[in-house]
This record gives structure tokens, C-alpha cells and sequence, in this order.
């Protein structure tokens, strides 16, 4: 007989700000019952008690659907907490044990405001990574050479390979001033880095990926093309592989890694050099 799929068991994300930080916890956590199928819903801005009903009785519906839900919230203020604690979901308080044990440890008691983590108070950090998110927008895809002796670190490999992406999360994430280089047929020719590398070589860090998942990707972006051809595929790989070796740069394969695992990557590596 065949088997049938349980339905997707609903993950509630529920915050009284952009729910950014209990939607990263509940993913992860959830990453570690692979299989299980889940429909995740956000309700950010819940705020006040209204808001916080109103996702209760959302919850209440889908429970007597049949489909208990799992709720993971942020949210502080006693209040609001207090009506998603009487509904029918099982629900994970990701702050409220945590500042409660702070409370007792540092003898202060806690403020509570809505969306305090995502506050302005660290001006300069914030500026930082904006300022890191414009350096590397004006220097992607190989744009702005003349700015590299500026960045952090440049990611160096063919095109498609999560150049841009991982530039991005470290300038928004890290405020690293991330630059990307994508290697094209005429870099291969040299036996050394293209020019306008060369004075950076100890910023360079290589990003590849398996042949096959580049093709893939690029069949999305232009399919029948000779761009997205295996055989081209394969050809850019192996010549960008053999000129990281032949330069000693650190590489991380992408084929199956997260931005975030790849920008911990790269962080790794800035902390070495």
C-alpha cells in the first residue's frame, strides 16, 4: 500500500518585533527533525494584546483542524505573553526563562521593551554595517576594483557560485567589507590571479562548488545556453580549483553549504590572517 505524507505540522513565529531572532532559533532547532513535515507562519508586530488574541485564536482554529501547532515567540511583556500561553499550541518562550535567570544573576531587573535587541542604542555598529552593505553593492560582480584595497576580504570564483549572497550577509550581518571577483575564461588564460587581484592576494578568499549544482543553477538563469553547459560548467570549476591551489588561497566548497555556514567560513579565516 502506499504511503501517505502527514500533513505539514503548523510552526508559528511570533514576535512583537520583525521576529528575525525566534524565527533563526526555531528554524534551527526544527533543522534537527529533518523529514518532518512544516508550514512555518510568521506574525511579526504582535505587540499588544489585541494582536497577540487575535494569533491566538488563529491558533485555536488550526487546533481544532487537527493541527496542534508549534509556537515559538520572543515576546516579553507579561500581558501579551499571557494570551499565546492559553491557547492550544506548544509553545517555546525563547526569552522570558532566560531573563528571568539574568535578573537573578546581575540583581537588575529587566526593561522588557518591544524589539529591544533590534534597537538603535549601538549607532556605530549599525552605520558600520550599512556602510559595509554600500562598499560591497558598489563592488560586486568584479565592480569598483579600485576600491578593494578598502574591503576585508574578496571572494574570488566563477559565476553563480553565492559571491553576492555571502558579500551581503557579512556587510548586514558582521559589517565586513566584502568584495567579490567573478573568474571568467579570459582570468584562465594567465597561470597567475587576474590583475586586479594581485595586490590583494592575502584579502583573497576562493569559493567553489560540485559541476553539476552549477549547472543547475545556471539552467535557471539561461537555460540551452553554453553559460549553463555541463561541459562549460565543469571546465570553469576545474580551472578556477587549480589556480586556488596554485596560489594557496583558502576555498570553501558551496554546494551544499548554507551563506551562513560559508560566511563563518570566511570570518574563520579573517580571524588567522
Amino acid at each position: 500500500m502506499p504511503t501517505t505524507t502527514p500533513p505539514a505540522r503548523p510552526v508559528l513565529i511570533v514576535s512583537d518585533h520583525t521576529g528575525l531572532t525566534a524565527d533563526n532559533i526555531a528554524r534551527a532547532l526544527l533543522a534537527h527533525f529533518p523529514g518532518q513535515p512544516l508550514r512555518y507562519i510568521a506574525r511579526p508586530f504582535t505587540a499588544d494584546v489585541a494582536a497577540a488574541r487575535a494569533v491566538a485564536q488563529e491558533v485555536t482554529a488550526l487546533s481544532a483542524a487537527g493541527e496542534r501547532p508549534i509556537l515559538f515567540t520572543t515576546i516579553t511583556q507579561p500581558e501579551v505573553l499571557a494570551e499565546l500561553q492559553a491557547s492550544p499550541a506548544h509553545l517555546f518562550d525563547l526569552l522570558t526563562p532566560g531573563i528571568n535567570e539574568l535578573e537573578v544573576e546581575l540583581g537588575q531587573t529587566a526593561a522588557r521593551t518591544v524589539g529591544g535587541y533590534h534597537d538603535m542604542h549601538d549607532t556605530s555598529a549599525y552605520l558600520g554595517r550599512m556602510e559595509a552593505l554600500d562598499f560591497a553593492l558598489a563592488t560586486d560582480d568584479g565592480v569598483g576594483d579600485k576600491q578593494y584595497g578598502l574591503a576585508d576580504v574578496i571572494l574570488v570564483g566563477v559565476s553563480r557560485v553565492g559571491k553576492t549572497p555571502t558579500s551581503l550577509f557579512l556587510a548586514l550581518q558582521h559589517g565586513i567589507r566584502a568584495s567579490n571577483y567573478p573568474l571568467a575564461e579570459d582570468d584562465f588564460e594567465r597561470e597567475s590571479l587576474p590583475l586586479p587581484l594581485e595586490k590583494h592576494r592575502g584579502k583573497l578568499y576562493g569559493l567553489t562548488i560540485d559541476p553539476r549544482r552549477l549547472h543547475a543553477i545556471r539552467t535557471q538563469r539561461k537555460a540551452a545556453s553554453r553559460y549553463a553547459s555541463l561541459e562549460q560548467c565543469e571546465f570553469e570549476v576545474r580551472r578556477a580549483e587549480r589556480l586556488f591551489q596554485r596560489v594557496g588561497l583558502p576555498v570553501r566548497d558551496t554546494t551544499s553549504t548554507s551563506v551562513e555556514e560559508i560566511a563563518a567560513g570566511v570570518l574563520s579565516a579573517l580571524r588567522r590572517s
